[in-house]
């Protein structure tokens, strides 16, 4: 398998109901997940990216979050619809769109 260049973490943590810090699952990391994954397959560009469900990956508050290296990107808030927008722009095109990156207090 050929090294890609770049690496997309989507955070797929969970937690009770009511906890202080939320959850990226309480709401809809698992359509995003799903999203990066059917555009990474319509694509076909394994060579080029890679996703992976991740943990924690710390702004709880400002999810769900998606993490991309090595650029070390953080993106916040992110909605099904903005999957393709990233792969084209950021992940293919190597353009980071800064609407959907995180406030500089949280990363």
């Amino acid at each position: 398998m050929p090294r890609p260049l770049r690496h997309v973490f989507v955070c797929m943590q969970n937690r009770p109901p009511g906890h202080p810090r939320g959850a990226c699952a309480q709401k809809g990391c698992q359509e995003i997940l799903d999203e990066f994954l059917f555009e990474l397959q319509f694509r076909q560009c394994f060579d080029k990216v890679m996703v992976t469900p991740a943990g924690c990956l710390g702004p709880c508050g400002i999810g769900p979050n998606v993490l991309v290296y090595p650029d070390g990107v953080l993106y916040a808030n992110v909605s099904k619809q903005d999957v393709k927008e990233i792969f084209d722009e950021h992940l293919l095109g190597g353009r980071p769109l800064a609407r959907l990156q995180a406030p500089a207090e949280f990363w």
